[in-house]
């Protein structure tokens, strides 16, 4: 009799046991945050899709162009005081002569159809665009430096600013990761505290320290949520791309 009891004793703390640790069990799962976890792209393609969607240094290797096509023009300008001209006449000609003999005077007239051309080349040499061609080709040729110095300064900058936005991204996710560990350990502690207040095993300060400490690490939680988006936000507002 005594051997069935002992028996029944050990198989109730066994199932009780058993049960305690499934109930804990289920209190992580179900108090545990959602998970924040980004499949974020490698650096490089995050850079290389920030430099082809970046409005400003599109407009950079535009304005690029413009002063390479000023360049070539002011480099061909001296073609304008170089040329052919052409001249082409159609039409009826009156001819009229006079013959003074003596007293007498012949005039002899006549109507022909004839046409006339003319062809030749010209050259002018204007003093001010001869002695100025080579400081505007200068200015040129600064200007088109300019201009690809400032897109290599703004690539730089967009680099940079990849960089940040990715680190700063990657530890916004890590930190909110262990803020949610914090979080899930927090409530679980939290309702094992409110069963053993209800059940008068625990002061009423006990339960109001622990209580406050779970609403700090909620706080912090949502705190670094909402830094974790902000960060992601930034990221595929410079990259234009969606990070998911």
């Amino acid at each position: 009799m005594k051997i069935r009891l002992s028996l029944i004793i050990i198989i109730l703390i066994l199932v009780s046991g058993s049960l305690t640790v499934n109930a804990q069990q289920s209190l992580e799962t179900d108090s545990k945050p959602n998970s924040y976890k980004l499949l974020i792209p490698e650096l490089n393609v995050l850079i290389d899709s920030a430099l082809a969607n970046n409005g400003m240094r599109n407009y950079r290797i535009l304005e690029i162009e413009a002063k390479s096509s000023n360049l070539k023009s002011k480099r061909r300008a001296w073609t304008r005081n170089f040329g052919i001209q052409a001249d082409t006449r159609y039409g009826t000609f009156d001819n009229f002569s006079s013959n003074i003999s003596g007293p007498n005077t012949t005039t002899l007239s006549s109507y022909t159809k004839q046409l006339n051309y003319g062809i030749g080349l010209y050259l002018k040499i204007p003093l001010f665009d001869f002695l100025n061609r080579k400081a505007e080709i200068k200015q040129a040729n600064a200007e088109l430096a300019q201009a690809e110095s400032l897109v290599k300064s703004q690539d730089d900058e967009i680099k940079e600013m990849v960089i940040r936005y990715y680190e700063d991204l990657i530890l916004k996710q890590n930190l909110l990761e262990l803020e949610a560990i914090n979080l899930g350990s927090a409530r679980v502690n939290m309702e094992m505290v409110e069963k053993e207040f209800r059940n008068g095993l625990i002061p009423i300060y006990e339960y109001v320290r622990v209580s406050d400490i779970t609403s700090r690490v909620a706080a912090q939680y949502e705190k670094s949520k909402s830094e974790f988006l902000v960060s992601k936000k930034l990221l595929e507002n410079l990259a234009g791309i969606s990070i998911n």
